[in-house]
């Protein structure tokens, strides 16, 4: 079984994902938002885009790993 991707070049890739942004997000859209894939082979990872450019890339994190980094930034 391959490895899934690490990145997508464009976020409106995937499709169907309902992207949060966080609560500490100012107006200015200067926040990062993140969304879970139910299908294809980013399922189960989460996704994280820039708010500022919705259309650009997404970076794809296994959820364990997006929680350890939380809690490093903290």
């Amino acid at each position: 079984m391959p490895a899934p991707p690490r990145t997508i070049p464009s976020s409106l890739a995937l499709r169907g994902v309902r992207w949060l942004r966080s609560s500490y997000s100012t107006g200015a859209n200067n926040c990062v938002e993140t969304a879970r894939p139910t299908a294809g082979p980013s399922a189960g990872l989460l996704a994280v885009r820039d708010s500022k450019a919705p259309d650009g890339p997404a970076l794809l994190f296994p959820p364990d790993a997006w929680a350890r980094f939380l809690t490093a930034v903290r």
